[in-house]
């Protein structure tokens, strides 16, 4: 990052936020209460990120801080008053307004102690990391940066203000936090934070899970998830939040008899994100519809976490064969439990549980389809079983291909080009994504004179089949259909 730039987007912000830092930083000054801007505010300013939000900070507390500001914002609210903290929106501007504060976890707490602070140094310094540790006072609009935090972005550089050890004693979530910022910001932290995040990697068990789903979620967001997800495996935290992925360096035999599987699966997660890109851009390129479910949304989460999740099924069904052949048969049905038994413990909600790990059970339905070749039925099914993930599935299939054999890899994706290719001409022919029998329940329980039953659902499978294999059959031939198996079953 060029110092000059960062500081010309830092200034462009301030003018542009004038309207609210102004009048802001003159209630408290004029009231004898110094006001900031601060932290990630300031940090994304000098980098010019979106700022969604706007975080302040200052010596007034709760009850002082919402008489200042109660009349001129839009709306507050004081949801965080037991941590310091009143939150507001001014002209469409959400702000947080924190009073200056020391927090620490005891050793076996999962919550927070929060203590306020007096000066905005002392705030400075127990924050996670120097790049974070900078403010503007207002309303001067002076830089603080007691911690050289400009220069560490700069560089590149995750580093804590005081020792790493002692910051993330004081809140273990901060280290999670600096594999984020791998991810999201493209730093690498300092050989010390690293060093601390390896010996004080079971600190993280006292964080609760939700906390920690929050930072992974970031985390598999940000630019580079799999260099964040490094981070967390070779400090030893993964084996902690995410020990199935940890799990996944499995022990290489001295005849190399099969890939690394951990390292494969970062080149899946890396693949992965430049393809969710080329697909969204395909599909905005293509007119879909915004409410369409195949629409992708960049960063897309499901298919991200589906890439890093997909092969944890192997080490618990890799067998050596006779021959040093290597096999991980059913991985992927293992693999999809798995990897709903750790993002039910992370506390995910239900639906995006079940859509990583219908897609990591899926990952290796492709496979076959160039050698064999698929009839109509099978690309049917292919499509059906997907449902609103097949994108994602295209996605993730062609990821998942990383051999360094130009022609096998080549063959791959021409195959998976002319599945593609088979599904739109389907789909130009009848509406896949949704295919239902030719008769519905109401019309098979009429023509068979029968009571709802289990009969029903049989009938309509076997209908459901039936179109699979031959595509829509109208009601004439349906209904013969219907009647000819109802015959065998009467006998």
């Amino acid at each position: 990052m060029d110092p000059q730039t960062a500081h010309t987007r830092l200034h462009d912000k301030l003018d542009e936020l004038e309207h609210i830092l102004g009048p802001l930083g003159q209630r408290f000054s004029q009231a004898g209460f110094e006001l900031a801007l601060v932290g990630g505010s300031v940090r994304d300013a000098l980098l010019g990120r979106p700022m969604p939000d706007l975080d302040f900070t200052t010596d007034a507390h709760p009850d002082d801080i919402l008489d200042l500001i109660r009349d001129w914002v839009d709306t507050h609210w004081d949801i965080g008053r037991e941590f310091g903290t009143i939150g507001a929106v001014k002209s469409g501007v959400q702000i947080e307004i924190t009073t200056y504060r020391a927090e620490a976890y005891e050793s076996d707490s999962r919550k927070p102690v929060v203590r306020f602070g007096t000066d905005l140094d002392a705030d400075l310094v127990r924050r996670d990391f120097t790049i974070g540790a900078m403010a503007i006072r207002l309303p001067s609009k002076t830089f603080v940066d007691p911690h050289h935090g400009f220069d560490d972005l700069v560089a590149g550089r995750i580093r804590t203000p005081g020792a790493a050890a002692d910051s993330f004693s004081d809140d273990p979530l901060r280290m999670m936090r600096a594999a984020r910022f791998t991810s999201q910001l493209g730093l690498d932290p300092v050989t010390e934070v690293e060093e601390a995040m390896t010996a004080m990697a079971e600190r993280i068990d006292i964080i609760s899970a939700e906390r920690v789903q929050v930072e992974l979620f970031k985390l598999m967001t940000g630019i580079d998830p799999a260099a964040g997800v490094d981070v967390l495996v070779r400090t030893g935290i993964a084996d902690h939040v995410l020990p199935e992925v940890a799990g996944l360096r499995l022990e290489t035999d001295e005849h190399h008899r099969h890939k690394d599987v951990y390292q494969h699966s970062l080149t899946v997660l890396r693949q992965a994100v430049d393809l969710e890109a080329r697909y969204a851009a395909a599909q905005q390129e293509a007119g879909m519809a915004d409410d369409d479910p195949q629409r992708l949304r960049v960063p897309d989460f499901v298919v991200r976490f589906a890439a890093l999740m997909h092969d944890v099924g192997k080490p618990a069904t890799r067998r050596f064969q006779p021959g040093g052949a290597v096999t991980f048969y059913h991985h992927d049905a293992v693999g999809a439990k798995l990897t709903a038994k750790r993002m039910k413990a992370l506390r995910f909600d239900k639906d995006t549980t079940k859509a990583v790990g219908r897609l990591v059970e899926l990952h290796l339905r492709f496979y076959g389809y160039g050698d064999a070749g698929w009839t109509d039925s099978a690309v049917r099914r292919y499509v059906t079983d997907a449902g609103p993930l097949l994108s994602r599935l295209h996605i993730l299939t062609r990821a998942d291909v990383t051999t360094r054999n130009k022609r096998k890899a080549d063959r791959l994706a021409f195959a998976y080009d002319d599945l593609e290719e088979r599904i739109e001409a389907l789909a130009e022919q009848e509406e896949l994504a949704a295919i239902r029998p030719d008769l519905d329940g109401k019309q098979i329980m009429a023509i068979l004179d029968i009571e709802p039953s289990p009969l029903v659902g049989k009938a309509y499978k076997h209908l459901l089949d039936l179109r699979m294999e031959h595509g829509p059959l109208g009601p004439e031939r349906a209904e013969a259909e219907l009647r000819s198996w109802w015959q065998t079953q009467e006998g």
